[in-house]
């Protein structure tokens, strides 16, 4: 291919990606991220730009910070009865899950939704399924005070750590104000953002490294974009960038009946459009993270595979085809953070 026609197809592949974008904000289902940000350069292969980006770790974390939350993260004062802590629905070494199909709170009391990994959180749109959280703050206020995951109040989770001389003494080393429960949520966001599993195989392929990929995940690859997989899952996150019905192209929630975990965005906004309608999840690590879907309902990954190509791109994929996607997949599984090995 001759230099001006490489530019030619340059110019026209961000044409229609610009085009696409503008489509789905007219739509209404993409919405703005809650802290404005760069727009990305898309990454190369060949001539072809690519929908998917490569992982990076966020800049700029207070290492004091990092630590005092990771701390916290693993305190199970932060439950009414000390029996849980953050970690215990989060496993770090397990994909930043539990592999549960839906948690298990203070004395056994069952959630409603399956959890979703803590892992590369930071980068996306909102926080949990529905997007009710803006923030990693907001969100690491619901668990603490929810009646049936860890079932404290704030103050009495203040009062057990002001008990700590030594843990008074890393906040006042980290905030000048110290303990607040300001401080307490951010501690523990900020450990969350720190947790970014970057150099995956496929991120390395991205950068380069053409023969890190067999033929098969390749051609899952070459799948998922002409499937239109790509069309929701993309990014760095492959996905947790937009909002999306489950069931666009059939009804996913007509054969069983629904709980109020099905509602979606629709118990944040009480629009009828926001019925069913979830945060796209993110692919990252996507091997490790079973079962699948705010329900918990797809064992495997080929289930969760077949079950979105006739829900979401109305179609029923052949064995093989579902095998090459599950291969791609696998590739985004990245770093696992250090401190999960402790």
């Amino acid at each position: 291919m001759k230099f001006t026609d490489i530019r030619v197809f340059t110019i026209f592949v961000l044409f229609i990606l610009v085009g696409a974008i503008a489509w789905r904000l007219w739509t209404g289902r993409v919405e703005s991220p809650a802290v404005p940000q760069a727009l990305p350069v898309l990454p190369m292969q060949g001539d072809i730009l690519q929908p998917i980006l490569p992982l990076a770790p966020i800049p700029d974390l207070d290492p004091l910070r990092v630590a005092l939350g990771e701390r916290l993260f693993h305190d199970s004062r932060l439950s009414a009865d000390f029996s849980l802590a953050c970690a215990s629905c989060h496993n770090l070494a397990k994909g930043g899950v539990d592999g549960r199909r839906v948690s298990v709170g203070i004395r056994g009391a069952l959630g409603g939704i399956n959890a979703p990994s803590v892992l590369n959180s930071g980068y996306s749109i909102a926080q949990f399924w529905d997007g009710r959280a803006a923030s990693l703050e907001e969100q690491a206020a619901g668990p603490i005070q929810n009646p049936i995951e860890m079932g404290a109040t704030l103050p009495q989770v203040m009062g057990r750590l002001e008990q700590d001389k030594g843990l008074m003494a890393e906040f006042k080393r980290a905030y000048a104000d110290g303990l607040t429960e300001a401080n307490l949520f951010n501690a523990l966001a900020t450990f969350e953002r720190s947790l970014v599993t970057v150099n995956s195989r496929f991120d390395r392929f991205l950068r380069g490294e053409k023969q890190i990929l067999t033929a098969i995940e390749i051609e899952g690859y070459r799948r998922f974009r002409e499937l239109g997989c790509a069309s929701c899952h993309q990014g760095a996150l492959v996905g947790g960038n937009m909002y999306q019905k489950f069931g666009v192209l059939g009804d996913y929630f007509a054969t069983r009946p629904t709980t109020p975990a099905d509602l979606g965005r629709y118990s944040v906004t009480q629009r009828e459009e926001d019925r069913h309608v979830f945060k796209v999840p993110s692919l990252r690590n996507v091997a490790l993270t079973a079962p699948y879907f705010h329900d918990g309902s797809a064992e495997t990954l080929e289930q969760a595979v077949s079950v979105m190509a006739r829900y979401q791109l109305g179609r029923d994929l052949s064995t093989e085809d579902v095998g090459r996607l599950v291969a791609f997949l696998k590739t985004l599984t990245g770093e696992l953070p250090t401190v999960a090995a402790q």
